[in-house]
């Protein structure tokens, strides 16, 4: 190609100055005459990026990496022998562009299964090979006359995302053995024996059974069919129910939400467990006797959600989802109300003593029987045990559910659940959040020594009062970092007390005077004992319950054996225990109706917990 000049570049390849006035296009020219050379590098760059990223090179080098590992020889004379191009461009780039085209794609390598095909050849057998451009000139290319290699096309292999089973399961994990219709003919057949194929409430235990669940699943049953609203559910609508749940929802956790939640709602809220609680105080055996009175169910059933919220709700949202439920052992409870004819039995939920335990201490405080108590209430529980500073943090609403204690300075019954069994039970995940939430002044998830010693300060001050003499806040300061030893050295943290397994000991320090005291007169040695029988005995809450219970019964019977019963109809130890109890363990005592009628719907649970 001649050399270019000025004058013989087009028109189009010189660069355009347009003037914003005019509108005009002005050409300009090129300051001086040069020989536009082509950068060989970054093309030879380009192509042995495009070579290398090709699946069958990287298969090839893979191979050899694979043989060097293994200490073999590669011998390129006779094996995986590459086919090397080597390009030489001259100054014509138009050229030049379409020869790339054709080089563009690189050749696949492979071990040759015999001589190759003439097909597989470049074309041409010498080594410079004449190419006519488009301007009639004679362009040379040098090309290799090596052998091209052939590489026998290799199975795909399986994406590695395909590969990976599926582990996440919300709904519970799918049985590859169900067989939904003959589940459905069982139901079927069980309806065939009631009157025009309908079930009422009392036909729905059968059902129940038919369906494979709990016999207390019937409440929950016939509401989620429509039975609620209708006072009977006919088969066909049963069958439509159930089989939906049957191919949506896999375990139990999943179906009890389903039948239980609101429509369009994936969890429970506190309200959603009075129809199926209800059930349970109106048909279990060991709960008839409270058919007599009534307008106790309420507070039995409040006892009962905030029990369940309490262990389940681990998330503190006041909503309980299927992964929570999964987690706790409340199903199991439920199974076992089928079995067991003394609820007293289900201590973690459903026990009826620990109702009675609950709500006589709450009636104490309660002096004017509203079910509210106030500071001053509270403050009255074990004797003025807890300091003040801890009972103004409780009313402040960091761990109330109901948003109106802060506002009206009033505590709830249902609050009041969840302040007695973490204050006689510290050693539970629940309650140590509830204690670290209420210490926590700033809300920084971290207990600093700011905060530690705003609560020693007013046990300091009843120290005083009964004329002992306290430790210094240093001094305090040092054994409760070593009993809890924080991983940050000067900063408690939930998790800390959570491992350390003494953080009833940490908290009673700072705000229960009496259990203080109770834990500095203990044997050194007992909280050896103790750690390493944690978690094999009774609870802290079971054993502080049956001794309170015993201890409500024994004041019960002298106060009936001295005719010192109360008359005043509210008091759930107003009446004793009957004739044949003396002084002996009754499971119930006959609670008489109060004169405050309350129902069902004077409890509001749509509140989260804050």
């Amino acid at each position: 190609m001649s050399e270019l000049n000025a004058s013989d570049i087009s028109r189009r390849q010189l660069p355009r100055c347009v003037c914003q006035r005019s509108q005009q296009v002005v050409f300009c020219k090129m300051p001086s005459a040069q020989v536009l050379q082509p950068v060989l590098k970054m093309k030879v760059d380009e192509l042995f990026l495009n070579w290398l990223s090709d699946p069958a090179t990287q298969s090839l080098l893979k191979d050899y990496l694979d043989l060097i590992k293994s200490g073999q020889r590669i011998d390129l004379c006779s094996k995986d022998v590459q086919d090397k191009r080597s390009l030489s461009f001259n100054e014509n780039n138009n050229v030049a562009s379409q020869m790339n085209l054709s080089e563009k794609k690189p050749a696949v390598l492979s071990v040759p299964s015999g001589p190759p095909s003439a097909s597989t050849l470049p074309s041409g057998s010498s080594s410079n090979t004449r190419v006519t451009g488009s301007n009639g000139r004679v362009l040379r290319r040098s090309v290799s006359t090596r052998k091209a290699q052939v590489r026998t096309e290799e199975p795909v292999t399986t994406a590695l995302s395909e590969s990976i089973p599926k582990f996440y399961f919300p709904q519970g994990r799918p049985q590859a053995n169900l067989n939904i219709d003959g589940l459905i003919s069982k139901i079927e057949k069980i309806f065939s024996q009631f009157p025009n194929e309908r079930a009422t409430i009392e036909d729905m235990g059968q059902v129940a059974k038919a369906c494979e669940c709990p016999l207390y699943w019937k409440v929950p049953l016939f509401s989620s069919a429509g039975g609620d609203r209708t006072g009977f559910i006919s088969v066909h609508k049963f069958v439509a129910m159930w089989r939906k749940t049957l191919q949506t929802c896999h375990d139990e956790a999943s179906k009890f939400v389903h039948l239980l939640a609101k429509p369009g709602c994936n969890y429970l809220e506190q309200d959603d467990f009075i129809p199926f609680l209800q059930d349970v105080v109106n048909s279990h055996a060991g709960l008839a006797f409270l058919k007599e009175a009534p307008d106790f169910h309420s507070r039995y059933i409040t006892t009962v959600i905030q029990r369940i919220f309490y262990n389940v709700n681990r998330s503190w949202t006041g909503k309980i989802t299927c992964s929570e439920l999964r987690k706790s052992n409340f199903l199991q409870n439920v199974a076992l109300l089928e079995q067991e004819e003394d609820v007293n039995q289900l201590t973690d939920f459903f026990s009826y003593e620990h109702f009675y335990v609950i709500y006589c201490k709450f009636w104490e405080l309660d002096t004017d029987h509203d079910l509210y108590i106030d500071q001053k209430d509270l403050a009255r529980h074990s004797d003025q045990a807890i300091s003040h500073r801890m009972i103004e943090r409780i009313f402040s609403g960091t761990v109330t559910r109901d948003r109106q204690v802060h506002k009206n300075g009033r505590l709830s019954y249902g609050d009041f659940v969840w302040f007695l069994i973490s204050e006689e039970d510290k050693k539970t995940d629940t309650s140590i959040e509830y204690w670290f939430r209420c210490m926590d002044l700033d809300g920084d998830g971290v207990l600093s020594m700011y905060e530690l010693e705003y609560f020693y300060e007013e046990q300091c001050q009843k120290l005083e009062a009964m004329a002992i003499e306290p430790l210094s806040f240093e001094d305090c300061l040092c054994q409760m970092l070593d009993l809890v030893k924080p991983e940050v050295e000067g900063k408690v943290t939930l998790r800390d007390l959570k491992r350390c397994k003494l953080s009833h000991i940490f908290f009673d320090t700072f705000f229960n005077i009496e259990k203080y005291l109770g834990h500095e007169q203990k044997d050194p040695f007992s909280l050896m004992r103790e750690m390493e029988t944690y978690g094999q005995e009774l609870s802290d809450w079971e054993k502080y319950a049956a001794e309170e219970y015993d201890i409500l019964l024994a004041e019960e019977a002298a106060n009936d054996q001295c005719n010192e019963v109360y008359d005043n109809p509210l008091s759930p130890l107003g009446q004793h225990i009957s004739s044949e109890l003396g002084f002996t363990k009754r499971h119930f005592f006959e609670i008489p109706s109060p004169h405050c009628n309350l129902d069902l719907d004077e409890y509001e649970y749509e509140d989260d917990f804050e």
